[in-house]
């Protein structure tokens, strides 16, 4: 069977791929004081609508070679302190947190027309919180931490199946350790952005920054 040829084929047409934003505006007057409980209120409304995986989000690093990388995680825990995940510290997103502590984060809840944009600055969590959340994970996932070094190039399925075959026997029917390359890191917002989708695409936007005074909020032209 020959290998067809791409350029014989139509030129697919994803200019006219649009919808209008009608869920629900957004004002200023609708927003909390304080990004962290506006952004606990459009999460409780994500994860109690049944949205799949609503701590889902995009997160944004850069080297010192300052070109970004993004993928997707899932957000474990936020607070006044900020918003934390866990990663594997040999991974390239943490190699890229450690030669420059900044990163962002984008919540995409599409089914409410809702984003969450987060920028801010990155430390490692506590010993003792990796410590908690990883005793909270399934056992696979704990041998999974183990036997993957992450980001790093790998010759087959076959080899990472393998070594988590070798790490479970290891580990046997005991307690599963907390790996020293392994655990959770916390950004410390300084900007978060509320978008609404709206329809004409004039969306609402609005913006916190933090100040020496606390936050203050302005809304941005779509």
């Amino acid at each position: 069977m020959g290998v067809s040829d791409s350029s014989s084929r139509d030129p697919m047409d994803i200019a006219d791929l649009r919808r209008e934003y009608m869920y629900a505006g957004l004002s200023r007057d609708d927003l909390d004081p304080d990004p962290i409980v506006q952004f606990e209120r459009w999460f409780r409304d994500a994860r109690d609508n049944g949205l799949d995986n609503p701590n889902a989000f995009s997160l944004a690093t850069a080297g010192k070679d300052c070109m970004p990388s993004l993928r997707t995680v899932l957000l474990k825990a936020f607070d006044q302190q900020g918003f934390v995940f866990y990663t594997n510290y040999g991974s390239r997103k943490a190699r890229e947190i450690e030669a420059n502590p900044r990163a962002a984060m984008l919540f995409h809840w599409l089914e409410f027309d809702r984003q969450v944009k987060v920028q801010g600055t990155v430390s490692r969590v506590s010993a003792a919180e990796s410590l908690r959340y990883f005793s909270s994970r399934p056992r696979g996932s704990q041998i999974g931490a183990w036997c993957s070094n992450q980001s790093s190039p790998i010759g087959s399925r076959t080899l990472l199946d393998q070594a988590f075959e070798s790490m479970k026997r290891k580990f046997g029917e005991g307690k599963i350790p907390l790996p020293d390359f392994w655990g959770g890191y916390r950004i410390e917002p300084l900007r978060i952005e509320f978008w609404q989708g709206r329809e004409n695409r004039l969306h609402d936007r609005f913006e916190y920054q933090r100040g020496a005074d606390g936050w203050t909020i302005q809304r941005l032209a779509p």
